[in-house]
C-alpha cells in the first residue's frame, strides 16, 4: 500500500473510528470534562463578534458538505442545477462560510494566547485545536482559486471525482484511486479535515455532540456582579 492509499483509503476510517469511540468512551469515563469550558467570564473582548462568526460559519461548512458531497447526483439535476451551477454555488456559499469560520477562529484562537486569564485557564489541546480548524479553513478557501478556475472553463471532473470520493468513504467501500489526479491542495485540505474527527473526541469539541433542539432558544444566562463597598 502506498502513501496515497494509506492516506486517503485507511485514515478516514481510522479518523472515524476514533472519532466515534473516542467520543463514546469520553462520554462514558470523564463526564465531568464534557463541556464547553467557556471563557466568557473571564474576558468578554471581541468574544460575541468571534464565537457568532466561528460557529455559524462551521455550522454553515459542515452542513453545506454533507449536503453538496452526499446528496445523490441526480437530485441536483432534477432541480436543474447542472454540474457547473453546482460547483458555482459550492464556490460562492463556501467562500462566504469560509470566511466566516477563518475569521472567527483567527479571533478566538489569538485571544487565548494572548488575553492572559484566557490563557492561563486554556488547556493546550483547546487551543491547539481551534489552530487547526482555523488552517482547515484558510486551506478550504484556497480550494476556490483552483475550483473558479475549473468552473470558468466548464470543467467539472475534480469536483465529480471528490463527491464520488466522500461517497465511497461513506458507503464503507473507498477507492481512493477516485482522487489520485485530484490538485494537491484538496488533497491537503481533505487530510487536515479528516484529523479534525481524529482529535475531536479529546478536545472541547464533544460538546457539539449535547447541543439541545431548544439551543437557539434558550433563555439568557443571568450574571450578577457583586458590589463591595469600602467604608472610610
Amino acid at each position: 500500500m502506498n502513501l496515497h492509499d494509506l492516506v486517503f483509503g485507511a485514515y478516514p476510517y481510522l479518523a472515524g473510528t476514533v472519532f466515534l469511540l473516542g467520543s463514546w468512551i469520553r462520554f462514558d469515563r470523564e463526564q465531568y470534562t464534557w463541556k464547553t469550558d467557556s471563557s466568557q467570564l473571564l474576558s468578554k473582548k471581541g468574544m460575541r463578534l468571534a464565537s457568532n462568526l466561528f460557529h455559524v460559519g462551521i455550522l454553515g461548512i459542515f452542513f453545506g458538505h454533507l449536503a453538496g458531497m452526499l446528496l445523490p447526483h441526480s437530485w441536483f439535476l432534477g432541480l436543474g442545477i447542472s454540474d457547473v451551477a453546482h460547483q458555482y454555488i459550492a464556490i460562492y456559499v463556501g467562500g462566504i462560510f469560509g470566511i466566516m469560520c477563518l475569521a472567527g477562529a483567527v479571533m478566538l484562537f489569538l485571544r487565548r494566547i494572548n488575553e492572559p486569564r484566557i490563557k492561563a485557564t486554556s488547556r493546550n489541546r483547546d487551543t491547539v485545536v481551534i489552530g487547526w480548524l482555523a488552517v482547515t479553513a484558510a486551506l478550504g478557501l484556497s480550494t476556490i482559486l483552483v475550483s473558479s478556475g475549473h468552473a470558468s472553463q466548464g470543467d467539472v471532473s475534480e469536483m465529480i471525482a471528490l463527491t464520488e470520493y466522500v461517497k465511497s468513504i461513506a458507503t464503507l467501500s473507498v477507492d481512493p484511486s477516485l482522487i489520485s489526479d485530484v490538485s494537491p491542495i484538496f488533497k491537503t485540505h481533505m487530510f487536515f479535515g479528516m484529523t479534525v474527527f481524529l482529535i475531536f473526541p479529546f478536545t472541547r469539541l464533544v460538546h457539539v455532540w449535547s447541543v439541545p433542539v431548544t439551543y437557539l432558544g434558550r433563555a439568557y444566562q443571568i450574571v450578577r456582579v457583586k458590589q463591595v463597598r469600602m467604608n472610610g
